[in-house]
């Protein structure tokens, strides 16, 4: 039935476009997140200020949690899910020899990506950072043991080359100072840098969106991908492996497509600058 309808919509462009438009203006406000409204150049700065803390609402760390605990359960059971296969996936290609290995996540929510770290048995020292200090809290009341800070990711408190990994997680995309984000993650890794589940497009500038996430009002940045890259390797970090998760044209562009990729960098002697 499904194949049936996309069949379907290929022949009539003008309805895919169209029906594209209002799935992500009017979707379900029960979604994990919807409601995509372009924010005009000329407001990029102002809204970007208002929306920058919106990750610190009280409300998003239960909602969340209780999509991620169903998750983990599928995930316990054998069920693949692919943003966890694929960090899994990326960390085993950075050390096929199975060493042990101190890693930083770097918007880590509450924690979760540490258990699923656990499940696969990766040989990996967790340790995350968050901007939400509920967020942390409620991790902290899940794993006790694992080391959970409130962290801002432009300006992080950890010296230098503090982590042989650090993973940027799924967060990139929600920081207007993205920049100072990565030059943070560069100088915290001490050897890899990991910059999951990233929203980029081709041809195209960097977008900034409002949206809903879990029913909170949020910015989200969509990335000109040659850009992105550039901008890792300003700050040293040269981008090994890419792995995609979603690819799609753009409705109104075919010369544009738009991906949700995780990049694995590896840090290098000198910026390039």
């Amino acid at each position: 039935m499904k194949q049936a309808l996309l069949a379907l919509l290929s022949r009539f462009p003008k309805l895919k476009r169209a029906l594209s438009r209002l799935r992500s203006r009017y979707a379900n406000s029960g979604s994990v997140s919807h409601g995509y409204r372009p924010i005009p150049k000329s407001n990029i700065h102002q809204e970007s200020a208002r929306l920058r803390s919106s990750w610190q609402s009280q409300d998003l760390p239960a909602r969340q949690r209780k999509l991620v605990n169903q998750q983990l359960a599928d995930y316990t059971r054998g069920v693949a899910i692919d943003v966890f296969d694929v960090l899994v996936g990326a960390l085993r290609t950075i050390n096929p020899a199975g060493r042990p290995m101190t890693l930083l996540e770097v918007g880590c929510a509450s924690g979760f990506y540490g258990e699923v770290l656990k499940i696969k048995q990766m040989p990996v020292i967790y340790s995350g950072c968050d901007y939400s200090p509920a967020f942390i809290e409620l991790g902290k009341r899940y794993y006790p043991e694992m080391p959970l800070y409130v962290e801002d990711a432009t300006q992080m408190s950890f010296k230098d080359a503090s982590f042989d990994v650090v993973v940027s997680g799924c967060c990139l995309l929600h920081i207007p100072g993205f920049e100072q984000a990565v030059a943070e993650t560069a100088r915290t890794c001490r050897e890899y840098a990991i910059f999951h589940r990233t929203p980029v497009h081709t041809n195209r500038p960097h977008r900034y969106f409002q949206k809903q996430a879990y029913g909170v009002e949020t910015v989200e940045i969509h990335f000109n991908e040659e850009d992105l890259l550039h901008l890792f390797l300003q700050y040293g970090l040269e981008c090994l492996h890419t792995y995609t998760l979603s690819q799609e044209s753009d409705p109104d562009d075919p010369s544009v497509i738009h991906y949700t990729r995780t990049y694995v960098c590896r840090k290098i002697a000198h910026a390039i600058i």
